[in-house]
């Protein structure tokens, strides 16, 4: 059923997309990658698998081309392939091969960086948790079990891409493969075992015979014949270019946002700064490959986000955390592609000249000896805008801004100037689950230290503990007192959550910080005469995922102390039980099965006690919105439906401004069944689950706005010029708005139409001083 939709106008329009074939031959030299013999200016986005879901993956690529991208990008997920040693899982959203796949199925390229190292604010940075256990490993460095693990994976990876003929050298789509991932920002940590481990990554990367180039980014030095790239938002302005006049020159990130962790405001990128970046690299380092981190940033689904990062991931990325199109960064993009591809030709094979057009304006300028010319016209000013001469022409341009003229003459393009629509994202509650009798709760267990099956005389470091298999470890100990009395406990933590219970009770909790993970708690503890229970719950947030020397990596607790009419008891080297993981988690609360095997109760009001499971269950909304589960009302834990965890969820750690850092939680359609689907939340707070509601996610208000100034969309250049002679073209073209919907949603109304001189943007607007307002019929 087709959903009711508003329109809020100013002006835009729909550009054209640009695709490309798979297979043939890569080489490369010091211009640009050579593909089948051609020279190729090529650009990329990053979607990462496991960040979606199968069913996504069809129309997330298509967006993606239809946003003009030549290639899809992504990383290789060790730790989610080989959980164990040598136990391989490549089902359901692993599926690396069908999701190559279906990117060659719709003519792009793959960028496939198995690292397999990875970072990418994921847990442990890719690297399985099992390594850590391997006896004298020193990950990252000439060590050589690390080496023979790392290239155990690679091999593996090499070889089933070949098996399944994926490599561009075999007629696939696999185009680049990246070995390592940044590593020269730790190196110098490793001393000697560096740089001979950078060479030995290279040597055995080159050495698997892929028959495509490999990369290294962040790697300055990265050996022959492997190319150095730059990652980064200003890589025209930081990259120190390639180190051989035989490569080129290669942007393997280009952040479209900043990802977002607990308790930090969330930093948007503008597409006009990105659009900047990217055509400054072009001309200024001769860049001919862009990849955009992210271009569908997608969900940290389950417990894979790395220490203190949301489970939303790039939301504010062209294409959104639901697949939605987000304008007008996709927007702006893809006129900026489709402008490039209107000269790269003459970009790729002709003769580069630059100078000076003032102070802070300047021109690089492409010929070839048919005729062709293209220029770009640069302002670096970031202030003021600049009236400059051009081959007898004046030229307008904006701040800190590149202006495209394919033919030296006509501007097709600026990249200050956003001629595309804009949207609003709104979320519409589909099934609110507002009734106590629609839940059911069960507390969980606090354990005692008689029930504890691992003892140590010491405070055991809790990942090497846990092995990774809960976010949980419980230290628990008992603790003799002859009176009543108020003590005083301080417990200090290396990360990332403390809750502390006496006798059942919690008396305190605390947490750390994304840079400062490690904090104290110091409370107040009432102690009964006899034995006291103290339980104390410490919570990770995420493994680590970057830095040097990960396997040296502590948290949980590191000190306990009991303060007592002024005397100190020192609990670190005390006798203490642990528990790993919940004791739900063990039952599998969070399953059909599990559900069903345990002893719930109904809940009686809105309030509840911390550490508590909650579960219930709704039928799927209509429709094919994407769906997300409105989690304002609790506090910190995490939520399954059908068995399948759709991430951690903290909605009490709040931003500078006050507000949660996330609310709403994406729930995949692919999760669901019509009826009776599952919802199971383990609160560790105390939130209230009649605030729950399951929302639909969709696109209810787009506008534009254009000037007598803006060049119209390249739809426009591209389809006169097929019937027009150039020069004619050019000056009769107009700009023009063409506001679209969705697939499936229509007009419902228009809020705002004028011309002349309105003024404010999309939120708020008004009629300007010289307006026509053109009325609703």
């Amino acid at each position: 059923m087709a959903v009711g939709w508003r329109w809020l106008w100013w002006f835009g329009l729909v550009a054209a997309a640009v695709g490309g074939v798979s297979g043939g031959d890569v080489t490369y030299d010091g211009r640009s990658l050579i593909i089948n013999g051609q020279r190729k200016l090529l650009f990329s986005g990053s979607i990462h698998y496991p960040r979606s879901t199968p069913d996504m993956w069809q129309s997330l690529i298509s967006k993606s081309k239809q946003g003009g991208l030549d290639a899809i990008d992504t990383y290789v997920f060790w730790n989610l392939h080989e959980p164990q040693p040598g136990q391989y899982d490549f089902s359901g959203r692993r599926d690396i091969v069908k999701f190559i796949k279906e990117v060659q199925a719709q003519g792009l390229y793959v960028c496939l960086r198995i690292g397999p190292f990875i970072e990418a604010e994921w847990s442990y940075g890719g690297l399985p948790f099992w390594l850590h256990d391997v006896p004298g490993i020193v990950f990252r460095s000439d060590n050589e079990p690390f080496k023979y693990y790392m290239q155990n994976f690679t091999t593996k990876i090499v070889n089933m891409m070949k098996s399944e003929k994926l490599f561009a050298s075999q007629g696939g789509p696999i185009i680049l493969s990246q070995i390592e991932n940044e590593y020269q920002n730790v190196e110098k940590a490793f001393h000697e075992t560096g740089p001979p481990y950078v060479r030995w990554a290279a040597s055995m990367a080159a050495g698997l015979e892929t028959g495509v180039p490999w990369v290294m980014c962040k790697q300055d030095d990265a050996p022959n014949p492997v190319i150095n790239a730059c990652n980064g938002m200003r890589c025209a302005e930081t990259f120190v270019g390639p180190n051989s006049p035989n490569k080129p020159a290669i942007w393997t990130e280009n952040w479209t946002h900043f990802y977002d962790i607990y308790g930090n405001i969330t930093k948007i990128r503008s597409p006009e700064d990105i659009a900047y970046q990217v055509a400054l690299f072009i001309v200024k380092m001769n860049g001919s490959f862009i990849n955009y981190y992210m271009y569908h940033g997608g969900t940290n689904f389950g417990r894979t986000a790395s220490a203190f990062i949301i489970t939303s991931y790039y939301d504010q990325a062209p294409l959104d955390e639901y697949g939605l199109i987000r304008q007008p960064k996709w927007g702006h993009l893809q006129e900026l592609h489709a402008a490039v591809k209107l000269c790269s030709e003459t970009l790729l094979n002709g003769v580069q000249s630059n100078f000076s057009l003032g102070v802070l304006q300047e021109a690089y300028v492409y010929t070839r000896e048919n005729g062709e010319c293209a220029a770009f016209l640069l302002n670096k000013d970031g202030g003021h805008s600049a009236n400059i001469q051009f081959r007898n022409r004046t030229y307008q341009l904006p701040p800190k801004s590149i202006s495209i003229l394919p033919d030296c003459k006509t501007v097709a393009f600026n990249t200050a100037k956003v001629s595309t629509q804009f949207g609003t994202r709104t979320r519409q509650p589909a099934v609110k689950l507002d009734k106590t009798e629609m839940w059911e709760k069960r507390n969980e267990i606090i354990p005692v230290f008689d029930n504890t099956s691992i003892r140590s005389n010491l405070l055991l470091e809790q990942m090497n503990t846990t092995k990774d298999s809960s976010d949980y470890l419980w230290y628990i100990a008992s603790y003799q007192q002859t009176e009543e009395s108020k003590s005083e406990i301080t417990v200090n933590s290396r990360g990332h959550l403390l809750r502390a219970y006496v006798n059942g009770v919690q008396i305190g909790s605390g947490h750390g910080f994304f840079r400062n993970q490690g904090f104290t708690v110091k409370t107040t503890i009432p102690l009964t005469s006899g034995v006291n229970d103290i339980s104390l719950l410490s919570v990770m947030v995420g493994l680590p995922d970057s830095g040097a020397h990960m396997e040296r990596r502590a948290s949980g607790l590191q000190s306990v102390s009991i303060q007592e009419n002024q005397v100190s008891k020192n609990l670190t080297i005390s006798s203490w039980g642990y528990q790993v993981g919940l004791f739900g988690e063990k039952l599998q609360l969070y399953t059909e099965e599990g559900t069903n095997k345990a002893v719930w109760c109904n809940i009686n009001s809105s309030s509840s006690q911390p550490l508590t499971w909650f579960k219930s269950k709704f039928d799927a909304p209509g429709g094919s919105d994407p769906l997300a589960l409105n989690l304002g009302s609790m506090g910190k834990g995490e939520a399954w439906v059908n068995g399948q965890s759709i991430g951690r969820y903290w909605i009490s750690f709040h931003n500078p401004d006050g507000s949660p850092s996330q609310i709403w939680y994406h729930v995949p359609r692919s999760f669901l069944k019509p009826k009776d689907n599952l919802l199971v939340l383990f609160e560790e707070e105390g939130g209230n689950p009649t605030g729950i509601s399951v929302d639909t996610v969709s696109i209810t208000k787009v506008c534009g706005h254009i000037t007598d100034s803006t060049p119209p969309l390249l739809v426009s250049w591209k389809r006169e010029t097929l019937s027009r002679n150039k020069s004619e073209i050019h000056h009769e073209r107009r700009p023009k708005i063409h506001l679209h919907c969705p697939p499936k949603k229509y007009i419902s109304k228009i809020l705002f139409a004028s011309f002349g001189s309105p003024f404010g943007d999309c939120e708020s607007y008004a009629l300007g001083n010289v307006t026509r307002q053109i009325r609703q019929p």
